[in-house]
């Protein structure tokens, strides 16, 4: 198996079995790369690397690789809490003192990090503690978006692994699979507007194939300009909750946006994105989309769904 599950980065796939092979894995990586360029792909591999016991890391078929390639392994924690915008210092500073707690069962301990740069400044030196000097058998894997977001103290003691974009045939290749019936302009579309990351290609894909059924009526009445057309799409959300009211919002905004990147000559990743790019003006584009992204900061701010479909009607309708 190797690390073969990860698409591309040859370079880096050659430099850590090299590594292996030597038996000089660091005892701290620092994942880096944007959202969808195979972070966490990455880092199953290495926790599993860590602690296969077969000749050939990761082998992918002993015990100790399929517990963590499958997120089951009792040795591999996450720090992490998804509902917090900054992760608490309080699970660092668990995480370090169960870091002087033996294995369970693997020859390792390893901590993954998933978002390392939602890490304030409290949380990263409460981890500096532990990555100085740690027991043999303690790993860190730090996963970041923006790795010029941790201290220079931390970095320091990384070992940076640095993901990179795929290249065209192989991206190509892999998003017709993911959407075989998908036309070749959305494919090239959605690569083009994703950096060569098949995460973000996919993601793109997704937003612009799985429309709600509001997105399309609102990308309908927007082209149309007529004020009424709106109202008659907005009025029937004022009895949506908010939970309800902000998902759809969140996907007024990325039509929104991917018109108005059309604009600037980028291809459209949905036909409707085209059409309203064509009916509508920079200058509109983007004062609609700061009225979303307006109202959807009233929803985080508990203001009634009525004023907000109210707003929306009024500020959508002002060209």
């Amino acid at each position: 198996m190797d690390f073969d599950a990860l698409l591309g980065n040859d370079a880096l796939k050659q430099r850590l079995s090299a590594a292996l092979s030597r038996g000089q894995l660091s005892h701290c990586y620092l994942l880096s790369g944007p959202s969808g360029s195979g972070k966490r792909t990455l880092a199953k591999l290495l926790a599993a690397a860590m602690l296969c016991t077969s000749s050939r890391r990761p082998c992918g078929q002993c015990a100790q690789c399929r517990k963590a390639l499958s997120g089951m392994h009792p040795d591999v924690i996450t720090v992490d809490d998804p509902e917090k915008k900054i992760i608490p210092v309080k699970l660092v500073r668990d995480a370090c003192a169960d870091l002087y707690i033996r294995p369970n069962e693997g020859a390792k301990k390893i901590y993954v990090f998933p978002r390392a740069q939602d890490l304030n400044a409290q949380g990263q030196n409460a981890l500096l503690k532990c990555i100085e000097e740690p027991p043999a058998y303690g790993v860190f894997l730090l996963l970041s978006e923006h790795a010029e977001q941790l201290l220079p103290t931390i970095r320091s003691r990384c070992v940076e692994l640095r993901l990179s974009p795929l290249g065209d045939d192989l991206l190509h290749r892999e998003l017709s699979a993911h959407f075989p019936n998908a036309s070749q302009a959305s494919l090239r579309a959605a690569m083009l507007r994703s950096g060569g990351y098949l995460g973000q290609a996919i993601d793109l894909m997704q937003k612009g194939s799985e429309l709600l059924p509001q997105t399309q009526a609102f990308a309908d009445a927007f082209c149309t300009g007529i004020a009424g057309a709106l109202l008659r799409v907005l009025a029937p959300m004022e009895r949506l909750k908010r939970e309800q009211l902000r998902p759809i919002l969140i996907q007024w905004t990325e039509l929104l946006s991917s018109a108005a990147a059309s604009r600037s000559g980028l291809p459209a990743i949905a036909p409707e994105c085209e059409k309203i790019a064509q009916s509508r003006t920079d200058a509109q584009l983007l004062r609609a989309a700061d009225a979303v992204q307006h109202a959807i900061s009233l929803t985080d701010a508990n203001v009634g769904t009525a004023h907000i479909c109210g707003m929306l009607c009024v500020k959508l309708s002002d060209h």
